[in-house]
């Protein structure tokens, strides 16, 4: 019995150490994770770290040098042509159009025949005051040698004489009648489509029917207005010795014709707030019509040597217009600018910000910023996103 409750005892004693010591084996374990856990991280940040990355290439940019130029100082406007000298030709006497001499649309002489009137009516009537006239004329010659005599009257003569007189005036005006028989034209110009054919009867004065038109289009007028803010400018240089008109019809072929202006309205029109202006132009080969709309340049001075730079070179940020210059060392510098007037052949004036001959970047500014490396591509060569805007704005 005695023996049997000591053979307990040991068991329980045999397992009781054999769990204390599976416990600290355990710890041990644990433990061991634990110190493994906390060198491979000491080891990520001591001694496994990225080498630092190598910095971008140079980005690829097209650039320009700042050029000097005289350029214009202009207001543009769109206007219409007008003729110079328009003409409704009407008949000055009445009867039947037996001829028409001309062509719709030709070119046109002043003096040139247009239409005959049936002459016959105006013809024997310059015959009957021609008979009367010369019987006037030949018993005037009677009185005056009787009056010579002393064996007539002093009221006869002069009866005669009223009698001669009226009979010349009679004979004159027959004669305009046949001249106005034959109807010219009063001025050069082209002939409009006529109004009247042969064969048809007219009449004279303002209840006659227009014949034909006859239009004068050189030199020719471009009408166009000038708003009431640019007036001032306008009126600085108006009597300057650089004014002057460009009227250019939209692709018809011609290069812009150079004219004078002519006139410009001394009054402000109700309503729209523009000045009406007139310029006069040339046009010998009949480019500009009466009534094209036309693009109208009015030159106002000749600004000398100012800086050039190509458009796209301009962008816009918060504080406004600027542009990229590149130095010698090929790093960028970014400038504010204060820009002018956009000349033909896709440049701008720049005032303010640029000297002639830098470098600034045309083509490429997208995620440019100052101080940075370029790398200036061959002319010819597209830079990468050449249509998108810079990105990094002042």
């Amino acid at each position: 019995m005695i023996s049997a409750q000591k053979m307990n005892v040991a068991a329980r004693a045999a397992v009781g150490e054999s769990e204390r010591k599976a416990s600290r084996k355990g710890t041990y374990v644990i433990g061991a994770i634990v110190l493994l856990i906390v060198a491979f991280l000491l080891f990520r940040l001591l001694g496994g770290s990225k080498k630092e990355e190598a910095p971008p290439p140079p980005r690829p940019v097209s650039v320009a040098k700042v050029i000097t130029k005289d350029v214009p100082l202009y207001l543009d406007e769109i206007g219409t042509c007008a003729a110079n000298e328009s003409v409704q030709v009407q008949a000055q006497v009445a009867g039947q159009i037996v001829s028409r001499d001309f062509k719709d649309g030709a070119d046109i002489k002043k003096g040139d025949i247009l239409f005959t009137i049936d002459k016959r009516p105006y013809q024997a009537a310059l015959d009957s005051a021609k008979a009367d006239d010369m019987l006037a004329q030949s018993n005037l010659k009677r009185q005056m040698e009787l009056r010579a005599k002393g064996v007539t009257a002093s009221q006869d003569l002069d009866t005669a004489k009223a009698n001669a007189m009226r009979t010349s005036a009679a004979v004159e005006a027959a004669k305009v009648n046949l001249d106005y028989c034959t109807i010219r034209s009063p001025i050069d110009g082209r002939a409009g489509l006529r109004q009247i054919d042969v064969g048809n009867t007219v009449s004279p004065g303002s209840g006659g029917a227009v014949l034909v038109q006859i239009d004068n289009l050189d030199p020719i007028y471009t009408d166009f207005t000038v708003a009431e803010p640019d007036l001032p400018l306008v009126r600085k240089y108006l009597n300057g010795p650089n004014l002057k008109v460009l009227t250019d019809a939209e692709d018809d072929g011609f290069a812009a014709q150079e004219g004078r202006l002519y006139f410009i309205a001394n009054t402000v029109q109700p309503g729209t707030g523009t000045i009406q202006a007139r310029g006069t132009t040339p046009n010998p080969k009949h480019q500009l019509w009466p009534s094209q709309f036309v693009h109208v340049r009015l030159i106002l001075d000749v600004v000398k040597d100012a800086k050039l730079v190509p458009s796209g070179a301009v962008q816009i940020g918060e504080k406004g217009p600027y542009l990229f210059v590149v130095k010698n060392d090929s790093t960028l510098d970014l400038r504010q600018v204060t820009v002018g007037q956009k000349q033909d052949g896709d440049l701008t004036v720049v005032t303010k910000g640029v000297e002639p001959g830098e470098r600034v970047v045309t083509l490429g500014q997208l995620q440019l910023a100052p101080g940075q490396k370029v790398a200036v591509k061959t002319t010819g060569q597209p830079a990468p996103n050449d249509r998108e805007s810079a990105s990094a704005a002042p």
